[in-house]
């Protein structure tokens, strides 16, 4: 997505107006009394605003210009809905609003489908996480989340994991000297440990001191997971004898080991 071109919508991003907080607070109180003007100045002041959010999208494939208006979108709600009463920051509350207008129509544009109470609990909640760390200056818990908007912590993390974008294994997460450390560096295989590796080896190269009817029975037993009576009908020997030569090709196989 190209977000560096100046024109975007017909918008020339480089001649945008900023808005001083006193600018916007007389504009909100002009909008407040129905000047339909302020309104427009409000919009045309944030425009920068929703251009700042989209950066955080940068990694995907949409249409620059789409994701503009959709964020544009999330900014007028915000304008139409913005409380001046409550002592906040236009931009606290307008950049979770822009935020989830964008990732809400990434969402239903694809093949992942959220349902519409888990978005609104989303969107609660990370207004929620913004106006915590407004006021106490630290990054908030999901218990203090919930806690805000009285929901369980679940149900919070829950819409918060449901919303977010899904990464790509080889997004970097960190750069060293132009060395990428991508986020497939970062998980753990549980399975193909380094030990897992060692131990592995250590059975093959036991097994291979084996004779041939022994690794045959091993085989069998433990690889395949049949019976000792399936095993002897295969082989065509008594169960009793499958069981003797069983017990010494697991001694052998322990004095290797």
């Amino acid at each position: 997505m190209a977000l560096n071109k100046v024109d975007i919508c017909g918008v020339n991003t480089s001649r945008l107006p900023i808005l001083s907080d006193e600018d916007k607070e007389h504009l909100f109180r002009r909008m407040e009394a129905g000047d339909s003007e302020a309104r427009k100045d409000l919009i045309v002041g944030n425009l920068r605003l929703v251009l700042s959010v989209l950066k955080r999208f940068h990694h995907t494939s949409e249409n620059a210009d789409d994701l503009f208006q959709i964020g544009c979108v999330g900014l007028i709600k915000a304008i139409d809905n913005f409380d001046t009463s409550l002592g906040v920051k236009f931009s606290t509350y307008a950049v979770p609003m822009i935020l989830g207008e964008v990732k809400r129509y990434l969402r239903d544009d694809h093949a992942i489908r959220v349902s519409r109470s888990l978005k609104d609990i989303a969107y609660k909640a990370i207004y929620a996480k913004e106006m915590l760390l407004k006021e106490n200056d630290k990054e908030p818990t999901i218990e203090e989340i919930a806690e805000a908007i009285e929901l369980p912590k679940e149900d919070v993390l829950m819409a918060l994991d449901a919303i977010s974008s899904p990464l790509s294994l080889y997004e970097p997460v960190y750069q060293d000297d132009g060395d990428n450390l991508y986020l497939m560096d970062q998980v753990r295989d549980k399975k193909c440990t380094e030990d897992a590796w060692v131990d592995d080896y250590a059975l093959k190269n036991a097994i291979s001191h084996l004779n041939e009817r022994e690794h045959n029975i091993i085989k069998l037993r433990f690889f395949e997971g049949k019976t000792q009576t399936e095993v002897a009908n295969e082989i065509a020997i008594s169960q009793a004898q499958v069981s003797r030569l069983e017990k010494g090709a697991l001694k052998n196989l322990r004095k290797w080991l």
